[in-house]
């Protein structure tokens, strides 16, 4: 078989009607091999063709071969780790532009580039990878898009259900049983009808990019179940599909996205630009390493051997490099406009955004994706930190970005769990933290709000354990946040104290009330509204089992814990007050658009918000809604009032009087599904039990937009 010159663009392996494309990016090798294999079982290729060179590009075209072909690639040039500098033609390398993959890792010592006990600094080492290596494959870009339409829910309209495509699907009875934790799994109707009946409006999905396994898990027989180390970022992870065949996992990935959009419901992909599968120095050599490992990582400048560790998973792309900021905006291009996703969660954003080691807002990647005609117009979520010192950065990001809001998690946790001195901080947190996102450009939606998310407990664990119990992770439970603001309401754990059962189940209810009636974008993590548990387990990364999998046994007390979600998913969905797109003003308006209250029905004073003991706090939000400015705004006249009490006794709130009529209870956390027992309040008053909140209405309703 004879190759022809072909084409520099586009990158990757393009079939056209006689034949593949292929290219490749590497500035400093001095001979690039495609390498085809006759299937997943060769132990060479049969067929290796020298590239011809374009600038920084490297390309072939090959006759006769078409989708589903397997192939990767060896590089030429120095083994020189001390100047950053780690060719190795005996490796087989995965085109970092793969569509498809066509055979996952298989765990070898002949993986590693170096001699083995030279810490990854020594000699080059010679063993072949071909048989081991990952291997990708010539896609197939057919699939009957028609009549699908993107969404385009209005982001104060947004509420984001964060899951795992495998954990939320593999227990599921309606699932028929081949589909149980893939993507047509989450495809299925049974499912869709579920989240639209809590008013999800998008789903994020944990790391669909194709991954592989830490090579110390590897060898400890556990798996990277989160996924987040990526091996390609324009493959679809084929352990979510139903098929064996490697064409069909993008196929699949289609249908489900086809299947959601049908439903309203945006598909939104959690993303790790920030680092590769490679690791550290001593990590395998899988792909960018072997392609060109200067052009595509962040090397420590005082010793290229090393690389600067921003993620703490071993290494950094190097996004001030043109070579690796193409291949991450065209990646996202390629997920948007192949694949028809709706947008993005980045992890360890601040990482894409650093300059030579300070986080900048300015930043290449920042600023291309903010230019970019595609990119800027689907939703952007920034995971506002990484690993590395200076790299907390919530509100840093420019307009047009929604964060990850961490001082909104930890301040309604401290709240609830009744901290002292929290109430000033919560209010800015409930009114959108414009201290944190008030510059001009910004909403209220910049702010994603969540308690809890995969990283982390879950709801029913945050309220159950003080402690983490990540013994099953086999690290000595030293992994996993010690810092988490629980509290186990008295027991550590499990328990049959029927007082305290009905204290975290009121607890979580709190929580949840608490999040819808926020301002900002509200994020639930998957299986939370059933009561979802991992035993304490706060670290679930590496647990493909039933422990981290969404149990789908509807038993009496996750049945009513999910009416209650769906009920504040009604409220919030029905008061536009709730979901208004400019920051509360307060008194600096006349009338005022939101008053602070305490028990008695008065106005907070500075006396009392310097009060470290209080835990009790009332917010009346008035309307029309003018802060929404939009089509859908109502021309009704409405006043919410949201009263939190995180106090242990019971506490009578005195209701203001309102001229528009009597106040109406519409949710009471002290009851088990939120419905209060008495919906009108008797002589102006509510009583609040200990650790509970309320939310009443008066006047008439305003009209909220069409919903599922």
């Amino acid at each position: 078989m004879r190759g022809r010159s072909g084409s520099p663009s586009p990158l990757g392996a393009t079939p056209v009607a006689d034949g593949v494309n292929f290219a490749i990016a590497s500035e400093r090798a001095e001979l690039v091999e495609l390498c085809l294999f006759d299937g997943p079982q060769a132990p060479v290729e049969h067929v290796r063709l020298p590239l011809t060179r374009s600038g920084s590009v490297w390309h072939v075209f090959v006759p006769g071969i078409g989708p589903g072909q397997l192939y990767g690639y060896r590089v030429h040039g120095p083994w020189h780790p001390a100047g950053g500098d780690r060719f190795n033609p005996a490796k087989v390398l995965f085109d970092p532009y793969a569509r498809v993959v066509g055979r996952p890792v298989i765990d070898h010592p002949s993986l590693f580039g170096y001699v083995a006990g030279s810490d990854g600094e020594g000699p080059a080492d010679t063993a072949d990878s071909g048989r081991y290596a990952p291997l990708a494959a010539v896609h197939d870009t057919s699939f009957d898009w028609t009549g699908d339409r993107r969404p385009r829910t209005p982001s104060a309209d947004t509420v984001i259900y964060e899951l795992h495509v495998k954990g939320f699907t593999a227990l599921n009875p309606s699932i028929p049983p081949e589909h149980r934790g893939t993507y047509l799994g989450l495809a299925s109707p049974a499912v869709i009808d579920y989240l639209g009946s809590m008013g999800v409006t998008a789903v994020e999905l944990l790391p669909v990019h194709a991954h592989a396994d830490e090579w110390q898990l590897s060898r400890a027989r556990r798996t990277n179940y989160w996924g987040y180390n990526t091996l390609g970022f324009f493959a679809p992870d084929p352990r979510f599909g139903v098929s064996l065949h490697p064409l069909d996992t993008p196929r699949e990935f289609k249908q489900m996205v086809r299947a959601l959009h049908a439903a309203g419901i945006e598909v939104i992909l959690d993303v790790v630009y920030n680092h590769t599968a490679e690791g550290d120095r001593l990590g395998p050599h899988l792909s960018m390493r072997g392609v060109d490992n200067r052009a595509y990582y962040r090397l420590d400048p005082d010793a290229p051997a090393r690389y600067q560790n921003f993620t703490g998973c071993g290494n950094t792309l190097d996004l001030r490099s043109p070579l690796t900021l193409r291949l991450v905006l065209d990646s996202l291009r390629y997920w948007i406009e192949e694949m028809h996703v709706d947008g993005f969660r980045f992890d360890l954003a601040s990482a894409l955004a650093r300059g030579d080691e300070a986080f900048d807002p300015q930043a290449p990647f920042l600023r291309a994706v903010q230019a970019d005609p595609v990119l800027s117009e689907v939703t952007l979520i920034a995971e506002p930190w990484d690993a590395a010192a200076g790299g907390f950065q919530v509100g840093g990001f420019p307009s047009g970005w929604t964060e990850w809001n961490a001082h909104y998690r930890d301040t309604v946790r401290r709240f609830w769990r009744g901290d002292a001195r929290q109430v000033p901080e919560l209010t800015t947190r409930l009114a959108g933290s414009s201290d944190l996102f008030g510059e001009p450009g910004r909403t209220p939606q910049a702010s994603l709000n969540y308690v809890t998310a995969h990283d982390g407990f879950t709801l029913a664990d945050l309220v159950a354990y003080n402690e983490r119990r990540n013994h099953a992770n086999g690290e000595g439970n030293r992994d996993g946040e010690s810092h988490n603001f629980s509290w186990n309401c008295g027991v550590e754990g499990p328990t049959d104290d029927p007082a305290v059962m009905a204290l975290r189940r009121r607890q979580q209810r709190n929580l949840l009330l608490t999040l819808f009636t926020s301002l900002g974008v509200p994020m639930i993590s998957g299986g939370d509204e059933l009561g979802r548990t991992q035993s304490g387990n706060n670290n679930a990364y590496n647990q493909d089992a039933p422990l981290s999998w969404t149990s789908w046994t509807l038993d009496a007390e996750a049945s009513v814990l999910l009416a209650f979600v769906r009920r504040v998913a009604r409220l919030r969905a029905s008061h536009d007050v709730l979901r208004r797109t400019r920051f509360l003003a307060g008194r600096a308006i006349h009338p005022p658009d939101v008053h602070w209250l305490r028990p008695d029905g008065a106005e907070m004073t500075e006396a009392d918000w310097a009060d470290p003991e209080r835990r009790t706090l009332g917010w009346r939000l008035e309307g029309p809604a003018t802060g929404r400015h939009d089509a859908t705004a109502s021309t009704g006249r409405e006043t919410l009032l949201i009263l939190l009490h995180a106090g242990e006794s019971d506490v009578i709130f005195q209701l203001p009087e309102v001229p528009a009529g009597d106040w109406r209870v519409l949710i009471d956390t002290a009851q088990p599904d939120g419905a209060p027992i008495e919906g009108v309040p008797a002589d102006g008053h509510w009583r609040l039990v200990p650790r509970s909140a309320a939310v009443l209405v008066t006047g008439s309703s305003a009209t909220a937009p069409t919903r599922r």
